[in-house]
């Protein structure tokens, strides 16, 4: 299997072309400047993550795991030397007996299942502070219902046609809404909806947004609910057909992991003012 594949499998976090639209909207109305959330990080390569911390940006730990290295990420347009990568301990990979099994037979249900148990986050330090860049605050609150933002470089297409396992996955940054359906134990998700269910942007992740954000607005500020991890695709036969409308996307629900977030960074820390 190559690793486009695999890494769309593992919850579009590698790059594809970004963010997968309505058919009947234009594309420009997806299309959005970077300087508008300066907080995004581009990973090397493909995948996202988020500032939340002067230091410290978060991501799905697969966007980072299959990395030779990940010695540098792109914050607000400049390179940033990375200290360290903190992967979660219940983080694991997914068997390749596992995947084979599910490409021979078209049974994916084991493999979803599999993604549904594993805990798919990642810390990034970063060698210096980013003074000139706020950190995203993290959602406190149940996002069920509510209407969340997304954005990501990955790769892009319709919700009727879907797009390419195959097709780049670094492009232009687009951005677009949904509604949570979904909001419990690790996992946010939300439905990809077909015209004239679906929202005035409607959106769902391609391959390669992985470790993006999912944004909650308080007030005039976005905070982060979740960052974007994987999706169920629609199965035809023995194949996934991505970004079709009906697949439901899901990101690692950060409200579950706000204490693991908050003393990694906490205990790095108290260990950099020991030295």
């Amino acid at each position: 299997m190559t690793r486009s594949i695999l890494l769309f499998l593992l919850a579009c976090a590698a790059p594809a072309s970004a963010v997968v639209i309505r058919d009947d909207v234009p594309d420009i109305r997806y299309r959005m400047p970077a300087s508008e959330f300066p907080a995004l990080a581009d990973l090397p390569g493909e995948g996202h993550g988020v500032l939340v911390a002067s230091q410290w940006v978060l991501t799905a730990a697969h966007a980072v795991s299959w990395q030779p290295s990940a010695d540098v990420v792109v914050v607000a347009g400049t390179p940033r030397a990375v200290q360290q990568v903190v992967i979660h301990p219940g983080y694991k990979k997914p068997p390749q007996t596992m995947i084979d099994a599910a490409l021979k037979s078209g049974d994916w249900e084991s493999f979803f299942k599999f993604l549904e148990s594993i805990d798919d986050i990642a810390l990034i330090q970063l060698a210096d502070p980013i003074p000139d860049v706020a950190p995203v605050p993290i959602y406190e609150g149940s996002a069920l219902g509510k209407i969340v933002r997304i954005m990501g470089r990955g790769a892009t297409g319709t919700g009727a046609k879907g797009h390419p396992l195959q097709g780049p996955n670094r492009t232009d940054l687009r951005h677009g809404y949904n509604r949570i359906t979904v909001s419990a134990g690790r996992w946010i998700g939300y439905r990809f909806d077909e015209p004239p269910k679906a929202l005035p942007l409607e959106a769902s992740i391609g391959s390669g947004d992985s470790g993006g954000p999912i944004l909650v607005a308080v007030g005039a500020t976005w905070h982060l609910a979740g960052i974007n991890a994987w999706k169920r695709g629609l199965v035809i036969g023995n194949a996934v057909h991505p970004g079709r409308y009906g697949e439901t996307s899901y990101g690692v629900r950060l409200a579950h992991y706000a204490d693991w977030i908050e003393q990694t960074i906490a205990a790095d820390t108290a260990i950099a003012e020991l030295r």
